[in-house]
């Protein structure tokens, strides 16, 4: 459902929906109950129900800032292995230039069959929340056309022993890249996030106050904080969904850019 709500709904879209539906829920929760409890208003009960209220929010609040954090920190080492893995496949381009002519073109002709593999199907794939490893043909074809080589001058085993070791480093990478389009939040935090918004939330309706001003722009605080927090973790729990989610451009640019611009391919 989520990954769904991610990739078809905007950005703007989902803050309405989940922060407006919060917001709006809690209201009409709110004036229910003050229709249907009207002493709740006279606030005899505030002491019991504030004291609930602030420990169960700050548990709930702990654990919210935990998912938070953890779900941006993932979102951040994704962008640092996609960026890892573009800047070893752009390097292995630059260090075959050092070969003939003939295996130089080969490993070229590799990587790029590799870089549009990763743009064109692993990422609507990872999109839709891949949890299997591909094959990985492309891979093998770029190790194949680099093991077909065997480099004669100084120079040459050099930079032969550079790309190895960059090549090395992209297979790593890439596996760390699909495994990472698989994960998602554990179900118990799941429970614990989204279940916790539905025991906070309707507390907020026992806490009264003559003005019903006041109580509507109480609840609606709350839920509108929690909402938001409810989104944020949406949003990150899938690192290549969504508007947010981490872009394939890194494998257009610098030296990969000739396999997407024929006019630049020698």
């Amino acid at each position: 459902m989520a990954l769904w709500l991610l990739n078809h709904l905007s950005t703007l879209a989902l803050t309405l929906l989940i922060v407006g539906g919060c917001v709006l829920a809690t209201l009409a929760g709110s004036l229910l109950v003050r229709r249907r409890l009207p002493r709740l208003a006279e606030g005899e009960h505030n002491e019991t129900v504030g004291l609930v209220l602030g420990m169960f929010g700050a548990i709930y609040g702990i654990i919210l800032a935990f998912v938070i954090v953890t779900l941006w920190t993932q979102m951040e080492n994704t962008q640092a292995v996609v960026a890892t893995e573009a800047t070893d496949a752009a390097i292995i381009v630059r260090d075959v230039a050092a070969f003939p002519d003939e295996p130089e073109t080969r490993v070229k002709k590799a990587v790029g069959h590799y870089v549009h593999h990763v743009v064109e199907a692993q990422w609507p794939e990872m999109r839709d929340g891949m949890k299997t490893l591909s094959s990985g043909e492309q891979l093998q074809g770029v190790y194949n056309a680099l093991q077909s080589y065997e480099p004669v001058t100084e120079m040459q085993k050099i930079y032969y022993a550079e790309a190895a070791d960059s090549l090395d480093d992209m297979a790593s990478q890439r596996r760390a890249r699909l495994t990472m389009a698989g994960q998602e939040l554990p179900l118990l935090l799941q429970v614990l996030v989204f279940g916790g918004a539905v025991v906070i939330l309707p507390l907020t309706f026992l806490y009264g106050t003559r003005s019903r001003k006041m109580q509507l722009l109480f609840v609606a605080a709350v839920a509108g904080l929690i909402g938001f927090s409810l989104l944020l973790v949406v949003v990150l729990d899938r690192p290549f969904a969504g508007d947010l989610s981490v872009s394939p451009e890194l494998f257009k640019q610098g030296k990969l850019e000739q396999f997407w611009n024929p006019a630049q391919q020698s």
